[in-house]
């Protein structure tokens, strides 16, 4: 059984489910209903699990607008059968023709694999920006450490980019001249204001010609 403060927050955020629902359908009768008839958003994106980071408010769209996968630093391993489930649905069933990978300024995963040291099981999810990194130290060795994090943030989202447009997800939608771009992005928590990185990819040679600058 949970302890009654515990109850209580649960109850709460019922309560307010409850209030918001009502709210909607006064807004909008018909909201649920076109709602729960299909959804077909055009964007999807891939961000950091931070809970100051909502895809939706961020970029001021309502429910059934945008695909939301996230996790730790919006990282996209080619062997996270989760994030390939998404994007592969979100690519070949919903039809989506904008992916952003959108990453944050301050990013604490990013901090963590900056800084080192153990952070538990975090660290083998983490294992790829800290190669990163390594691989950027001698450029970054002259910043403060929040300055280090927040280029590195900046060098997570291009690696991302290019990792998702090497997926055989991305290359063949590109290959049937499916219309879907790929755009990275970065967030600013000081003032809620997106950074387009430009590295936006929209087809196969691009994505290579991207690869190889990275």
């Amino acid at each position: 059984m949970c302890d009654h403060k515990n109850c209580q927050d649960i109850s709460q955020l019922l309560e307010q489910n409850r209030l918001w629902a009502d709210q909607m359908v006064e807004n909008d009768p018909d909201f649920f209903k076109r709602l729960s008839d299909q959804q077909n958003p055009d964007f999807l994106w891939i961000g950091c699990s931070d809970s100051r980071v909502p895809a939706n408010q961020i970029i001021n769209l309502p429910p059934g607008e945008v695909f939301v996968h996230r996790n730790v630093a919006n990282i996209l391993h080619h062997n996270d059968m989760n994030a390939l489930s998404v994007i592969q649905f979100a690519v070949d069933v919903l039809k989506v023709k904008h992916i952003m990978i959108v990453g944050h300024y301050g990013c604490g995963g990013v901090k963590a694999a900056v800084t080192g040291g153990d952070n538990g099981i975090v660290d083998y999810w983490l294992n790829t920006v800290r190669n990163l990194y390594h691989q950027h130290q001698e450029s970054l060795a002259d910043l403060s450490l929040d300055e280090q994090v927040n280029r590195m943030c900046e060098i997570n989202v291009r690696a991302q980019v290019s990792n998702l447009c090497q997926t055989k997800i991305l290359q063949r939608a590109w290959e049937r001249n499916q219309n879907v771009s790929v755009h990275g992005w970065c967030y600013s928590l000081e003032n809620g204001l997106v950074k387009d990185l430009e590295c936006t990819v929209t087809t196969s040679d691009e994505a290579e010609a991207f690869r190889l600058s990275c």
